[in-house]
């Protein structure tokens, strides 16, 4: 019996990309063909040169569908065969497979926020706010936490596709979530990242709410969303001196304005210093601390070895670059 593929691209809408994503019928048995799309429809080509191509890179079970449905997250490719310009996979591949002997592993803490007749889920009916925050992060109660049962599914259907799903938690603004994805090696961490976003989306759909990554839903006295990123080398793993190399090779010289750059469209509204954040135009890291750009856990100065948290990318960043930008500042100084 043919089985249903959800083929899953990642667009050229700019500054952020957009998840797309197409049905095909698949006879039993039958390999994952090569496909195509309407370029000129997702920013991704002219009109007269429209077609695209969707190699699949990435293939889990449908668990939305169920049965032998498959989810299928593709590359965009040009119809020579290379890199179409939006695919940010192909580089970050290729640096993952240059330091490959290093064994870089992430786990990447993606948070969101749910908005429903355009306000954010837990905010008044009519305008207005809610208490200050507080009580919400990690909350448990109708008055503290809001959207719980979507969060609660999607968690179903991440385990259920078999992604590297460590966590969820409510987080510190009403509405607002976060799952954690790792850890896992570059690109597969972000391409699972990918899929879990689009389940997200699309079981968002049946609750009539939508999930946006937006880093500042709100603007004022409320905190912004990130998708802080855990890093560590076979190195880092095994002593600390490793761990400040990696530290201070993320504030080397080009380094922060090239990194900052590559996490996330508005990003300085973000990092404001504010609300658990660095300053987006300073680098700054320290044990325990949430307000350096770089968090080196409390566990890991106490065991002398581990990983880092960088607490700057955006919630709407793409986490092939970001992966990227890690592998290839912190490992080419490890190196």
């Amino acid at each position: 019996m043919p089985f249903k593929a959800e083929y899953i691209w990642i667009d050229g809408t700019e500054p952020t990309a957009k998840l797309r994503s197409k049905t095909k019928i698949v006879e039993d048995g039958a390999e994952l063909p090569i496909w195509g799309f309407d370029g000129s429809s997702t920013n991704q080509a002219p009109g007269d040169k429209s077609d695209c191509v969707l190699k699949p890179v990435f293939v889990c079970p449908d668990p939305i569908r169920g049965g032998d449905n498959k989810l299928v997250l593709c590359e965009v490719l040009l119809i020579d065969g290379t890199a179409h310009p939006t695919n940010t996979r192909a580089a970050c591949a290729e640096v993952a497979e240059k330091f490959a002997d290093q064994e870089p592993i992430f786990g990447i803490e993606q948070e969101y926020t749910f908005f429903q007749d355009g306000r954010p889920l837990g905010f008044p009916l009519g305008g207005g706010f809610p208490a200050p925050q507080g009580g919400y992060y990690c909350g448990v109660g109708a008055d503290e936490v809001f959207g719980r049962d979507i969060v609660e599914k999607h968690m179903d259907l991440c385990l259920q596709a078999g992604l590297h799903l460590s966590g969820i938690n409510a987080e510190v603004m009403p509405g607002q979530w976060e799952f954690q994805i790792g850890p896992v090696a570059a690109p597969q961490v972000a391409d699972e990242l990918w899929v879990a976003r689009w389940l997200l989306y699309r079981i968002a759909e049946d609750f009539g709410v939508s999930a946006t990554l937006d880093p500042k839903p709100v603007k004022g006295d409320w905190n912004g969303a990130g998708a802080h990123t855990n890093f560590s080398t076979n190195a880092m793993r095994s002593n600390y001196d490793a761990i400040i190399t990696a530290c201070e090779s993320l504030g080397k010289d080009g380094k922060v304005e090239e990194h900052i750059a590559g996490y996330g469209a508005d990003i300085q509204h973000r990092l404001t210093g504010m609300h658990e954040t660095a300053p987006w135009s300073e680098y700054s890291y320290g044990v325990s601390d949430r307000g350096a750009s770089v968090r080196i856990p409390w566990q890991v100065e106490k065991d002398g070895k581990g990983y880092i948290e960088d607490r700057r990318p955006n919630a709407n960043c793409d986490p092939y670059v970001t992966t990227r930008l890690l592998i290839n500042t912190i490992c080419s100084a490890l190196a």
